[in-house]
């Protein structure tokens, strides 16, 4: 049986707008990261979508500007990031550490 996730916090439609385009950018930095990718065709087609989305993170927080929304709710925020999956997916951006090489610690 597949564990139940915790609800999404509260968000207004603009809140929900940036996180799913900055979850969307942190996946294609992930399918792009050279220390993780075995193709350069894979890592290219990322890279043209980077654009596009960069475009949309940009018009998400335009949007909450222009509405009044000047602050980020980072505890709010963190918390959606993390119920999907942002821990993981961010991880994937971050450089694959070199492998061990010697007799395992005790």
């Amino acid at each position: 049986m597949v564990p139940e996730l915790p609800p999404l916090p509260a968000l207004t439609r603009s809140e929900g707008e940036l996180v799913d385009r900055y979850l969307e950018m942190v996946d294609l930095l992930g399918r792009i990261n050279p220390s993780r990718t075995t193709d350069t065709y894979t890592a290219l087609r990322a890279a043209q979508a980077l654009v596009s989305r960069a475009v949309a993170l940009k018009d998400a927080l335009t949007t909450m500007h222009l509405r009044g929304e000047t602050e980020l709710h980072h505890g709010t925020l963190g918390r959606a990031l993390r119920v999907l999956d942002g821990e993981r997916r961010s991880g994937l951006v971050a450089v694959v550490p070199e492998p061990r090489v010697g007799p395992p610690e005790a």
